[in-house]
């Protein structure tokens, strides 16, 4: 699978997500701010504080960390797409 298939499968994963149930529609700049750090980032712990960075900065809202489970997910399937072996580090 190339890129933008991969980008493809990303974004409607966090567009499934949708914390601050505003629509599937309303977080295009976050969606592609994520998509650049899950690219950057292999660490699911790191890339979560990542996302909520983005997140909290643009809507002003503090996420909770148990409250998302989206890094790994994004990381999953990454991985899956790409064919890499999962071994997250700590």
């Amino acid at each position: 699978m190339n890129r933008r298939e991969t980008n493809e499968t990303l974004v409607n994963t966090l567009k499934e997500w949708d914390f601050f149930f505003i629509g599937k529609e309303g977080y295009d700049t976050e969606i592609a701010e994520v998509i650049g750090a899950v690219h950057d980032l292999d660490n699911p712990n790191v890339l979560s504080k990542e996302i909520y960075g983005i997140y909290e900065f643009l809507f002003e809202e503090w996420i909770p960390m148990e409250d998302c489970p989206i890094s790994y997910k994004l990381l999953l399937a990454q991985y899956r797409i790409r064919d890499i072996p999962l071994t997250f580090q700590k």
